[in-house]
């Protein structure tokens, strides 16, 4: 019979790595696994390629089946016999035959992490409870709560991945567990918020700091700073505090975007300011710009 072709099985080159070797195999093992795997002939396909893993994986038994390929592309028929081709070890047909899905590694698992925006900024620990897939000694899977610890980096972006390795489904026999992926994402903010590496937020000014200028405290997520204020300043400016965003390499900016707040009229003082003041602007048409 035809020496069966693993690389192709496996999908890679008979040049590849062994690391290549082992990633494709996990991928399929994932894809064909009776278990989870809704692919036609999923179980058959599942031995297939664990069957080529398990002659791969190792280099002695790959470079037999690679001596034993030879033969096949010269043209030289092997035909079925009690005893193992020549250059193939006996015990090489014994592990092929034996192999199953207790060889078949862990999946990875994928989760969402909610964080806020200040441990972003400063880096921190947190612990959480999950439900996982576990394994018990018979082979069946159950969901069970792990307690999980994991640090936060400094400068950690909304959206990115963190692994955490072997932290993921179970591996089957003496296989390696899988990784566990967490997305991280803000918690909503009352004051602030982020694109990209920027971080905004509202300021609301007076009408007098506005017209003549002003030093004033401002919320950061890393604590406060002063802003000062330009002269004529109008709603929706923006004011760039550079590298005050989130921590990186190159770190982000953080934008304070004004907004001009008025006093209320709530006192016949107030009052008779406003009116005051409408008379000193009496020129003044916050419209004219609406005009056609």
């Amino acid at each position: 019979m035809e020496l069966p072709d693993y690389y192709a099985r496996l999908g890679v080159e008979r040049s590849a790595t062994q690391e290549d070797i082992r990633r494709a195999y996990r991928k399929l093992a994932r894809k064909y696994h009776p278990d989870v795997s809704k692919e036609p002939n999923a179980e058959a396909q599942f031995k297939a390629v664990a069957q080529a893993y398990q002659t791969l994986k190792d280099p002695d038994q790959r470079a037999s089946y690679d001596a034993g390929g030879k033969r096949e592309q010269s043209g030289t028929d092997t035909h079925e016999s009690a005893a193992a081709p020549a250059g193939w070890d006996t015990d090489l047909f014994e592990a092929i035959f034996r192999q199953q899905a207790a060889d078949a590694s862990g999946g990875d698992l994928h989760a969402k992490l909610q964080i806020n925006l200040q441990d972003a900024y400063r880096g921190t620990r947190r612990s959480f409870s999950l439900r996982v897939p576990q394994r018990d000694a018979s082979g069946r899977v159950s969901a069970q709560e792990r307690q999980l610890d994991v640090s936060i980096p400094k400068g950690v972006r909304e959206g990115q991945h963190l692994r955490l390795a072997g932290q993921g489904g179970p591996g089957f026999g003496s296989s390696p567990p899988g990784d566990l992926y967490l997305e991280i994402h803000f918690a909503p903010h009352p004051h602030f918020r982020v694109d990209g590496r920027d971080v905004y937020v509202d300021v609301p000014i007076a009408p007098w700091e506005a017209v003549l200028g002003a030093s004033i405290n401002i919320p950061t997520p890393d604590g406060s700073v002063q802003l000062k204020i330009p002269l004529g300043s109008a709603s929706g400016r923006k004011l760039r505090l550079k590298g005050r965003g989130l921590p990186s390499v190159t770190p982000g900016d953080l934008y304070a975007v004004l907004s001009i707040a008025l006093p209320p009229a709530d006192s016949e003082l107030a009052k008779q300011s406003y009116l005051e003041m409408s008379k000193t602007f009496g020129d003044f048409n916050p419209r004219r710009n609406l005009e056609v």
